[in-house]
């Protein structure tokens, strides 16, 4: 079974810098399928992905709100994922998750975040104004 434990989140002035990161276990980064990302969720919004690492054919995905800010990486050796987050808004304060999708292709046309079948228990990330 995939488990995706998160750390890195705390609290950080506007136009910070946070490293968040994710050790996986239970999966594989080195075939053909699957993908992980990054989620976050504010109370009463629906999650939203906003970037995503795929193993072959689609390239990787940043959501409109953090492109140019957030950069997704991966290390296998590791096996962790990380999200460096830099110039920070008030509105990036989330929950951040990390997450994992398996046995799915996704070809080069698609972009989207991972669509997920494990996700990590989430940690804060508080940004002040």
């Amino acid at each position: 079974r995939v488990q995706l434990v998160e750390s890195g989140g705390g609290s950080v002035q506007a136009g910070g810098s946070l490293r968040l990161s994710c050790v996986y276990s239970g999966y594989n980064f080195s075939g053909a399928e699957g993908c992980m990302g990054w989620f976050r969720q504010t109370p009463g919004k629906a999650r939203e992905g906003i970037a995503a690492i795929f193993h072959a054919g689609a390239p990787t995905y940043y959501a409109d709100s953090v492109k140019g800010r957030f950069t997704i990486s991966q290390d296998s050796a590791k096996n962790s994922l990380y999200l460096q987050m830099n110039s920070l808004k008030p509105e990036d304060t989330a929950v951040y998750y990390c997450a994992a999708r398996t046995n799915v292709y996704y070809a080069r046309a698609y972009v989207g975040p991972c669509e997920y079948n494990f996700l990590g228990q989430g940690t804060q990330v508080t940004v002040s104004s």
